[in-house]
């Protein structure tokens, strides 16, 4: 079931997020980036976009299963947050699912950055005063700690995606996030950490974009307070 995008739901996300001790993570060795997790309104059947080949995206990337195509279609409905689809001539993580994000410029705050990139990559405007709270802080493989900012966008928005980074952003429903196979965990020869995937669409995110929807899910919508920052990527991602 679809879950209501109302004030209701805003208050709920905001007083779990201001009773959630976050985990901050200070690394000099590691750049720090900030990505948008961006609340808005969907309906049901929306927001199936594909506006370049889906065949020539999926070239070079690895399908996760031989059922998965990598489309992400029967997603939307109800509360919904800003999912991209970035281009694939990106010279990193190209042809991969994302939260809008980036690096801190010199001087800004995860919040400044986050809002920046949004505008940036989506072509969405908002103040300050959207910012619900922060998740926690996730290490990458790749080299960044990413600060997650929880953005109420006050209804459906129109994103005007920047074409030299962005293809597609799709509105996810929030109840996708607690699909009965989700989340799920495999294990890798080159790491001792669980590999987190959650289903969406025909295709699976992992971390990064996988562990910030996980407590997404968990801190915003359940209220439990359960680490993330542990959960490893898939080795495609590591660079």
């Amino acid at each position: 079931m679809t879950i209501p995008y109302d004030e209701a739901l805003r208050e709920r996300i905001r007083n779990h997020l201001a009773g959630h001790e976050r985990r901050a993570m200070i690394d000099p060795t590691k750049r720090h980036a900030a990505v948008a997790v961006v609340l808005v309104d969907s309906e049901v059947g929306e927001d199936r976009v594909d506006p370049v080949s889906v065949e020539d995206w999926n070239v070079g990337r690895p399908m996760p299963a031989e059922d998965l195509d990598g489309r992400m279609v029967d997603v939307s409905g109800g509360a919904a947050f800003l999912l991209c689809r970035r281009a694939s001539r990106l010279a990193t993580h190209a042809a991969q699912w994302a939260l809008p994000g980036g690096r801190l410029d010199s001087g800004e705050t995860a919040v400044d950055a986050a809002l920046r990139e949004l505008d940036e990559e989506v072509g969405v405007t908002l103040p300050d005063s959207t910012v619900l709270g922060l998740l926690d802080d996730y290490p990458t493989r790749s080299g960044y700690v990413i600060t997650p900012v929880v953005i109420w966008g006050g209804g459906r928005l129109d994103p005007d995606p920047a074409p030299d980074e962005v293809v597609a952003v799709y509105r996810v429903g929030l109840h996708q996030l607690q699909r009965d196979d989700s989340p799920r965990f495999i294990t890798i020869k080159e790491s001792p950490r669980p590999v987190v995937q959650i289903p969406l669409g025909n295709d699976l995110i992992h971390a990064p974009t996988g562990a910030v929807l996980l407590q997404l899910r968990w801190l915003c919508l359940e209220g439990r307070h359960d680490p993330v920052d542990q959960l490893e990527e898939p080795v495609f991602a590591w660079k």
